[in-house]
């Protein structure tokens, strides 16, 4: 297969709602991926092996906490501009897009959002900056979808807390410097709290053996009597509305980031299918070819138009939880379904290394279930329909 120039999909001309900065950041982002990630990222995945010197370059790139800022280190930047980027992370590979995500969403949104002065001053430059690699602590081995049921517990002992419990599935966790864990106290109220790498009874083991998010740690945060000084608490928040507005930050960044790996199947679909040659002409001539084309690029285009209308909401503070439901779940389902599709277009040859797609199938299995399954995404924009919880 020829290699080409990489062509952005944009069917219903959605850059004309983007501005000169986005446009100018997308450019600077998608340079850096084809430079740093694409190179090395197929060999990273078949190791089993997360890139970790790409957390400083995203740093110096300006991608993490993009949002946040200028004072604390962040960029300044405003919502859609997160999305761009985001979209432009997961084209290289979910695992990075995850591993920003979560740096900027799950541990530099919280601190900003709910953390005390000294605590910004503290962790969000150097977060900022990927000089220090952030974990997020919500979902335990028996409480996924359900995380109002947490048995994580911190106790207080004068001028600390004791920490006990465990967090399971967590992005970065066997490399992370410090984390933002999420725990019930004596009353039985969620708070936040910040647990840094070295107190002790604190670890990190790793998870192994995944088919999926194979560029990428994933690992458990283990807390046995782990001392925690009452300034890591944060201060401006109870209850689990502080972690759910956290997974709605990382879920809207998600509705962008999957486009991302879709056009990448999309893109390297078409290029394939005009190159490669059955009954003496290119597979894109026959109908059935073009239908899957057409068909990819049609949910591609929706997708776009649904994350930037989102997009926008977020940016006026006016976009719902059920509003972030639906553009997760429907992009993440669409950018599967479109990998399942490319796959199928370039034959045997989808399986293998030498084209991005099963990597994207693969790790896309992950991202259809993390910051909320599928089915949960759909609960949540229903209570919105119907003003009804389905949850118990």
């Amino acid at each position: 297969m020829t290699l080409s120039i990489y062509t952005f999909p944009d069917h219903f001309l959605v850059d004309e709602l983007l501005n000169k900065e986005h446009l100018i950041i997308r450019s600077a982002v998608r340079d850096w991926v084809d430079r740093s990630v694409r190179p090395i990222v197929e060999k990273a995945s078949q190791q089993h092996v997360f890139p970790v010197h790409l957390v400083r370059e995203m740093g110096d790139l300006g991608v993490l906490g993009s949002f946040i800022p200028q004072e604390y280190g962040g960029a300044g930047l405003d919502q859609i501009a997160y999305g761009v980027i985001m979209t432009e992370l997961e084209r290289g590979d979910s695992g990075i897009r995850s591993a920003a995500s979560v740096q900027s969403s799950l541990v530099m949104y919280p601190i900003f959002r709910f953390g005390s002065e000294a605590q910004r001053r503290k962790y969000l430059p150097k977060l900022a900056t990927g000089e220090m690699i952030g974990a997020f602590g919500l979902t335990e081995p028996d409480h996924g979808s359900d995380p109002g049921s947490m048995i994580t517990r911190m106790e207080e002992r004068g001028d600390h807390f004791l920490l006990n419990g465990a967090k399971m599935w967590i992005t970065n966790a066997s490399i992370c410097d410090m984390s933002v864990v999420w725990a019930k106290d004596e009353a039985g109220v969620i708070r936040g709290l910040i647990v840094e790498r070295g107190m002790e009874g604190f670890t990190t083991p790793e998870t192994g053996n995944k088919w999926s998010l194979r560029a990428s740690v994933t690992g458990e945060l283990v807390f046995s009597d782990v001392r925690i000084p009452k300034e890591n608490v944060l201060p401006n928040i109870n209850g689990l509305k502080g972690p759910l507005m956290c997974l709605n930050s990382a879920r809207y960044g998600i509705a962008w980031g999957a486009v991302g790996a879709a056009i990448d199947c999309y893109d390297t679909a078409v290029r394939y299918a005009l190159e490669r040659k059955q009954f003496g002409k290119p597979i894109a001539a026959f109908q059935l070819t073009q239908r899957k084309l057409a068909e990819m690029l049609t949910e591609i285009t929706k997708a776009q138009l649904l994350a930037w209308r989102l997009g926008v909401l977020r940016n006026d503070d006016r976009a719902t939880p059920g509003q972030i439901s639906m553009a997760k779940r429907n992009n993440v389902h669409m950018a599967l379904q479109v990998a399942r599709e490319a796959r199928q277009i370039l034959g045997a040859m989808g399986i293998t290394g030498d084209f991005p797609i099963m990597r994207h199938m693969m790790n896309l299995e992950s991202v259809i279930t993390y910051e909320g399954t599928h089915d949960i995404h759909l609960l949540i924009t229903g209570e919105e329909i119907t003003g009804i919880g389905a949850f118990h």
